[in-house]
């Protein structure tokens, strides 16, 4: 079952402690289809410019990504330049450029609009509003948010809290949106706005998952000894779970389902850290997922009595 994921692709400058790149392929979009395809057909609507690199294109093309919903505007391609402090968890955005992004108005294609499993990737709540304007009746609707849209755009996130079925957030926009210092509290706060599910990334410190009737999953995070750019781990994160998601069939949103989505989501954004920008994704395979998978299941179960 396919996915339509809607978000930005971007032209990233990245700094770290140890290594300065350019022109690398980023955006929510970029890396949230990259790793649902590992899992499902996908559909994206986006926008690029007139600079994009033919390789990047190439790369998302061959990767089996329909790109038929990506407008090619005249203008620069949205780009954004950061810079990662010695500890990787501390970002300093160094310059924003809108660019042909700034004018973006999703259009989907008329076979897109029935698409059951949707991923709002991390762009305005009114443009991810006009997305679900177009959508038929789809089954299940995942979108990702961040602190800026909570501070500058915040009616129009609350409008979307109504419309979605899943919402993906980190630890302190969680906290920022609710005002309540315990991440549990904020959790089923958020549920109280609309959304049935709400997954909180914590980085470093993995994820908490609520569900309805009190389910809930705190998943690990894998011990990673480096990382090499974080760029876009919470893109790829929410990319694996919908893209596994749909995989499924039978439109199986169970708690169950959605626990293994979180770990399949945090198995890809810990391959993605691995090297900047998505070149770690272009060697990870299914036999590299289902490995650290299994990590993943030996992390999270223990036995042991007590005495």
């Amino acid at each position: 079952m396919s996915v339509l994921i809607v978000g930005s692709i971007a032209l990233d400058d990245v700094k770290t402690p140890v290594e300065e790149r350019f022109d690398l392929l980023g955006g929510s979009a970029s890396y949230a289809s990259v790793a649902a395809g590992y899992f499902s057909p996908v559909n994206l609507v986006a926008i690029v410019g007139e600079d994009f690199p033919a390789d990047h294109w190439n790369f998302l093309q061959e990767r089996g990504i329909n790109l038929e919903g990506v407008q090619r505007a005249p203008g620069k391609t949205f780009r954004w330049s950061g810079e990662y402090m010695w500890d990787m968890n501390t970002r300093e955005t160094r310059s924003v450029a809108l660019n042909v992004f700034e004018t973006f108005a999703p259009k989907l294609p008329d076979h897109y609009r029935a698409n059951d499993f949707v991923l709002l990737a991390n762009i305005a709540p009114d443009l991810q509003l006009q997305v679900l304007d177009q959508m038929e009746k789809p089954k299940f609707v995942i979108a990702d948010t961040m602190d800026l849209w909570i501070n500058i755009a915040q009616p129009a996130l609350l409008e979307l809290l109504k419309r979605v079925d899943m919402l993906i957030l980190n630890d302190s926009e969680a906290r920022e949106l609710t005002k309540e210092t315990s991440l549990i509290k904020a959790g089923k706060k958020i549920q109280s706005l609309g959304p049935r599910i709400v997954a909180i990334k914590k980085g470093e410190h993995g994820c908490l998952l609520f569900g309805e009737d009190d389910d809930f999953f705190s998943c690990p995070a894998y011990p990673l000894e480096d990382i090499h750019d974080p760029t876009g781990a919470g893109d790829t994160f929410a990319g694996g779970l919908t893209g596994y998601l749909a995989s499924r069939g039978n439109h199986d949103v169970s708690f169950k389902a959605l626990k293994t989505a979180v770990v399949v989501g945090s198995v890809l954004a810990s391959y993605n850290v691995e090297a900047f920008s998505l070149e770690r994704l272009r060697t990870v395979e299914q036999q590299h997922i289902l490995e650290r998978f299994t990590e993943f299941q030996d992390l999270a179960h223990f036995d042991a009595d007590l005495p």
